[in-house]
């Protein structure tokens, strides 16, 4: 385990989180007055949904084995995964996890601007279980996953295969929110 890597994982991700306070407060300041609580509110309860939904299964399915299109259940409740590094490894597998559930929050909370004022509360909390669960997930897995079996076969998301090559979100994140 590289210290120093470990250490901008968790500056990254703890900024990565920052962004999602942001962008509440800036979509909060783009409503009528009536509606500010709850905007605001649903940028953060992304971030409490969408973090259950990512440790249940939402991991497992964006980076478990399963195939090209979809992970499998394998690190379901994450299991499987642990704080300390593999040999080889630069930062803890925890997080890895936590550095991408936090694009896994930002992405819907981006995605509030457009519900601002037109959607009731408690349907947003179900679209953010269904959304991360069938839209999110799978197309992380399409571009992010790769994945090496004991048996030394090579398991990636389909667009990996072909080559796509996303460092920075735009396809995951931005396309994801547009979907």
């Amino acid at each position: 385990m590289d210290s120093g890597h470990t250490s901008w994982m968790l500056i990254a991700t703890a900024l990565v989180f920052f962004m999602t306070p942001g962008l509440a407060f800036f979509y909060g300041g783009l409503v009528r007055a009536k509606n500010i609580i709850n905007t605001i509110m649903m940028s953060f309860m992304s971030i409490a949904i969408v973090s259950i939904v990512w440790v249940l299964w939402g991991y497992s399915l964006a980076f478990g084995t399963g195939n090209a299109f979809i992970g499998d259940f394998s690190h379901l409740g994450l299991s499987g995964i642990s704080f300390a590094s593999a040999e080889g490894d630069d930062i803890p597998p925890l997080l890895f996890v936590a550095f991408q559930m936090m694009f896994a929050v930002i992405t819907p909370a981006l995605i509030t601007g457009a519900f601002a004022e037109r959607f009731k509360f408690s349907t947003y909390l179900i679209f953010l279980v269904i959304w991360s669960t069938l839209v999110y997930s799978p197309i992380t897995h399409w571009v992010w996953a790769s994945n090496v079996l004991a048996d030394g076969t090579e398991v990636n998301g389909w667009l990996w295969d072909l080559g796509a090559l996303d460092f920075a979100g735009g396809t995951v994140i931005h396309i994801n929110a547009g979907m």
